[in-house]
This record gives structure tokens, sequence and C-alpha cells, in this order.
């Protein structure tokens, strides 16, 4: 059976995040997209919905947490080697991410 995986996450500006991840190279499926939500291609059968605090309590009745103050979730992405990890991360500050 072919499952697909959906990681939902909340994101303060939803267009500031489309546009880091568009700079990391991710692409997204405009059939899931619209001004509350956007589905991050990761790979065939995982996807990352990137959804804003409104949309996301929709799901959620807890609070959603402060990631400046305490850690909600932790998120890995693979790569295949060591310049490939360093070459994410430096698109990754690039296009306005920290370490």
């Amino acid at each position: 059976m072919a499952t697909k995986i959906f990681v939902n996450l909340p994101v303060k500006d939803l267009p500031k995040s489309i546009e880091f991840y568009t700079k990391l190279g991710y692409s997204f499926n405009p059939q899931f997209t619209d001004e509350t939500a956007t589905c991050m291609i990761i790979s065939e059968d995982i996807y990352a919905m990137l959804l804003t605090h409104a949309k996301f309590q929709g799901f959620a009745p807890n609070a959603i947490c402060d990631a400046t103050q305490s850690n909600e979730t932790l998120l890995c992405l693979s790569c295949d080697s060591r310049a490939q990890v360093d070459d994410m991360v430096g698109q990754a500050i690039a296009a306005g991410g920290s370490t």
C-alpha cells in the first residue's frame, strides 16, 4: 500500500515561507495552495503543508508553540554528502534562515 506523508507546519508569513523554500529548490503543488496554505513537495510521497496560524489552529486546538522560545518538532532533510549539507545550509542562510 502506497502511503503519502503530509507534515503540517504553522508559519507566521506564508508568502515569505514560500519564497524561502523556493530559494532552497523546493516546488509547490498549486492544487493545495491558496492564501492560507501551500503544499511543498519534498518527494513523490512526502509533503509539507505550510499553514497560516489561523488555518493551523482550525486543525489543532492547542496554542501554537513560539519556536523562538520552545521546541515543537524536529525536522530533518537527508543529503547525499557533507558538501550537499554545507550547500543547503549556505542556501538557507542566503535566503534569510539562521543556524
